[in-house]
């Protein structure tokens, strides 16, 4: 199975830089890149929420598409082919200079990103729902998922540690920033491309899907009564608006709370080394701790390392502190949500009589995209409310905005996570014995030949 892990878990690494890349830094460009209006950017915002919002309602259609494809590529390759090769093109028409500027601008803006975001939910949606059909072993769809959790963060990270001394050299060099911008995404477009086709060349499904398609007018009817998908779901939506917003706000800190921007590659570098640590030691952690017990201990050290970072000030130690304790936390439930939809899957499939892989995966995009829209609105709002849209450095922003700015970042955020905790600690039923029983469920019932029924 190496060839597998290797081959899904690589898929990732271009993926996030150019994920992270909009994702974390688009309000960094539009603000202090091109110095939008801050009429403009609440605008921009409000459209950022509003699509975001819009494409993940629409996520579960493009699950049904997957599942009912049927090709001698199968059902995820050509998908994540074609998905890539929009999402690159997206993106790079997303930090191209067209020559527009004010409002002409942000009507261009607007219909490039909703072509980027139909690229990111095409290839998104097809690529992770591969991964309950590469096996239904628990500890090996643990080990696929570590890989390729990895393989993101490496990824995410590298942009995070580059993005500010790579696009200040290209600046100097090519007497441009927005141009620096433009080279350092057509960067990470080819690597996605190029890590995208071991994807495509490496892995292979193993496990068989239902022949019997999903009718699109079933599509809600799948979702909804997987009442552990839905768990899941409103759990994660809360974790990764408070995760969002934290990580989007993080170059802001440094440069108008911190005072130091020169100290975020540092303060990333620490944090990428962390969270990859926390991936790798998963499998030997899950030996020793059931899902849950790691679930709660992750959790914990979230809200202390949001605490410590309150009352950290301007000291990078500290920062440093509340950054290792937040993300090692982060990493852990980062992996737990894969694994907590995977195993809806099957449950699904247990419950309803058929297998909709990418059903149920459409919702880990929906989770990211209702989860971003909600902590771009956070940010966006914030940088208006606290001032710093229009401050030029950390002097221009009053004691009453940076308060206003450390509330949205650290406060909210920590209350949000504690709320996901306590949904999927109260609601969420699939530990380990029971997603025993309901495969042996399913296996019997294939060894009888007997076709699965809705157990509602």
């Amino acid at each position: 199975m190496m060839r597998t892990r290797l081959g899904f878990g690589l898929g990732t690494l271009g993926r996030d830089m150019v994920a992270a890349l909009v994702s974390m830094y688009l309000l960094f460009y539009l603000t202090d890149v091109l110095e939008i209006s801050g009429p403009e950017l609440a605008v921009i915002t409000a459209i950022l929420v509003l699509m975001r919002v819009f494409d993940a309602v629409n996520d579960p259609v493009m699950g049904v598409i997957v599942d009912n494809t049927r090709s001698r590529w199968g059902k995820f390759r050509p998908w994540i082919f074609w998905g890539a090769l929009l999402w690159a093109v997206a993106t790079l028409l997303m930090f191209f200079d067209f020559g527009a500027t004010g409002w002409s601008y942000v009507i261009v803006f607007t219909v490039v990103y909703i072509v980027y975001e139909i690229a990111y939910t095409i290839n998104d949606i097809s690529y992770w729902s591969m991964l309950p059909s590469l096996t239904q072993d628990q500890k090996e769809r643990e080990k696929i998922a570590v890989v390729a959790r990895i393989c993101a963060n490496v990824g995410l990270f590298s942009v995070a540690v580059g993005l500010v001394p790579v696009t200040g050299m290209l600046s100097d060099a090519l007497g441009s920033t927005q141009m620096a911008w433009f080279v350092v995404a057509l960067a990470l477009v080819v690597i996605m491309l190029a890590f995208q086709s071991l994807t495509l060349i490496m892995t292979r499904e193993h496990v068989a899907a239902t022949t019997e398609s999903t009718p699109l007018r079933e599509l809600f009817s799948v979702i909804l009564r997987n009442d552990q998908l839905l768990w899941v779901t409103l759990a994660m939506v809360a974790y990764m608006a408070g995760y969002g917003a934290t990580t989007s706000f993080g170059l802001y800190y440094f440069k108008y709370i911190f005072g130091d921007e020169g100290a975020y590659p540092i303060f990333a570098a620490i944090l990428g080394v962390t969270q990859i640590t926390a991936l790798a030691l998963f499998p030997l952690v899950s030996r020793r701790l059931r899902r849950g017990q790691i679930h709660l201990l992750a959790t914990v050290l979230c809200v202390l390392g949001y605490l410590v970072f309150l009352a950290a000030g301007t000291s990078l130690p500290l920062v440093a502190v509340a950054g290792v304790l937040l993300f090692t936390g982060q990493g852990a439930i980062q992996l737990l949500m894969v694994m907590f939809i995977a195993d809806s899957v099957e449950y699904g499939q247990w419950k309803l009589g058929r297998r909709n892989e990418s059903v149920t995966f459409s919702l880990q995009p929906f989770i990211y995209k209702l989860g971003n829209a909600i902590s771009s609105g956070i940010v966006g709002y914030t940088l208006i409310l606290s001032g710093i849209d229009v401050a030029t450095s950390a002097s221009d922003v009053t004691d009453t905005g940076a308060a206003q700015f450390k509330v949205a970042m650290l406060v909210i955020p920590m209350l949000l996570m504690v709320a996901s905790y306590l949904i999927l600690r109260s609601r969420y039923k699939l530990d380990e014995e029971t997603y025993a029983g309901i495969l042996r469920d399913l296996k019997e019932r294939r060894d009888d030949g007997v076709p699965a029924t809705d157990q509602a």
